[in-house]
């Protein structure tokens, strides 16, 4: 018996990634990726990738979306884009078509993941076997978290958007920098204002303001410039994100007591996995006052799997 196909996306705020899984696996060989950019919506990107791979029958869809989800349709955060699922049912000629929250496809990713694939940031204060609620905090093009909670009926993963939260502010830096933000942007200093790609480039470009030059930097040049060290404005600029990093995952634990684990993932948080030791992320992770000991009952991995919401996806569809 031939395997159901079943076709998954990941739609970020740049980037859409396209793929087919069989029986609820990913065949890694079709993944595609398209620039957002070139197309007028997600449909034009799933029917090209279907007319690319020859139009294969898929039984079903699931398509993980970089912003909020309600009563099943989305609407992209970084991107004008509405994804509405009967629009891309009538695109691709699929009957069921499921519209997760970009985050929640990495929550039903857990379970997938390959021990390979979980770089470990922070380990624990006992050896005891882990059990309670998991949460995956995501950093890219944008910045969003998730918590996965065990119960009788399986996982339930759910849904935010923690990007938007407040920037939290422990030094006179941190408050001169959200005031800058809010001058320079939408009145509000959130989260994703730094903690995502574009927020590193605001955050250099601040550092650097504050230095008394104007320098302006794209986000995979500052992360080239750290990786080869020797640049003090580069090192200033992260150590100050990691540091916020620390602390906003901090923040998340104490709201989610994830004691099975605490997993960054994301292209900005996999490019910062050799620094976030220097940097004094597990430091910035435990800075809760008299709550800091509490904190190392917090395992904290790296997932280098970049493919993982499209594992969750499939996931997804298996248990729908």
């Amino acid at each position: 018996m031939t395997a159901e196909l079943s076709l998954l996306a990941d739609v970020g705020g740049t980037n859409t990634r396209v793929a087919l899984a069989a029986g609820g696996v990913i065949d890694r060989a079709s993944v595609r990726r398209f620039a957002n950019a070139d197309h007028a919506g997600l449909g034009a990107v799933l029917a090209r990738f279907l007319d690319e791979a020859g139009r294969p029958a898929c039984a079903a869809a699931c398509i993980a979306v970089a912003g909020p989800v309600e009563d099943g349709i989305a609407r992209l955060t970084n991107r004008d884009w509405i994804i509405d699922p009967a629009e891309l049912a009538r695109a691709t000629g699929i009957g069921r078509v499921g519209v997760l929250n970009d985050l929640q496809a990495q929550g039903h990713a857990l379970d997938r993941l390959n021990p390979s694939d979980l770089d470990q940031v922070i380990g624990v204060r006992a050896s005891r076997a882990r059990t309670g609620a998991r949460l995956v905090v995501g950093v890219g093009t944008g910045f969003n978290s998730t918590a996965v909670i065990a119960g009788p009926g399986g996982s339930v993963v759910t849904a935010s958007e923690t990007g938007h939260t407040s920037l939290p502010l422990r030094t006179d830096d941190d408050v001169r920098l959200a005031r800058h933000i809010e001058a320079a942007h939408h009145g509000f200093a959130g989260v994703e204002d730094v903690l995502s790609g574009r927020g590193l480039e605001r955050l250099y470009a601040w550092h650097a303001a504050e230095a008394g030059r104007a320098d302006r930097a794209p986000a995979q040049a500052i992360m080239a410039a750290m990786d080869s060290g020797g640049d003090a404005l580069v090192e200033a600029t992260g150590r100050h994100f990691v540091r916020l990093l620390g602390a906003v995952a901090g923040d998340l634990a104490l709201s989610y007591l994830p004691f099975s684990g605490l997993f960054l993932i994301g292209g900005v948080a996999r490019a910062f996995g050799p620094h976030l030791g220097r940097f004094g992320f597990a430091e910035a992770f435990a800075d809760k006052g008299r709550f800091g000991p509490f904190m190392d009952q917090f395992p904290v991995f790296l997932v280098e799997d970049d493919y993982a919401a499209l594992a969750g996806c499939a996931a997804y569809l298996a248990t729908a």
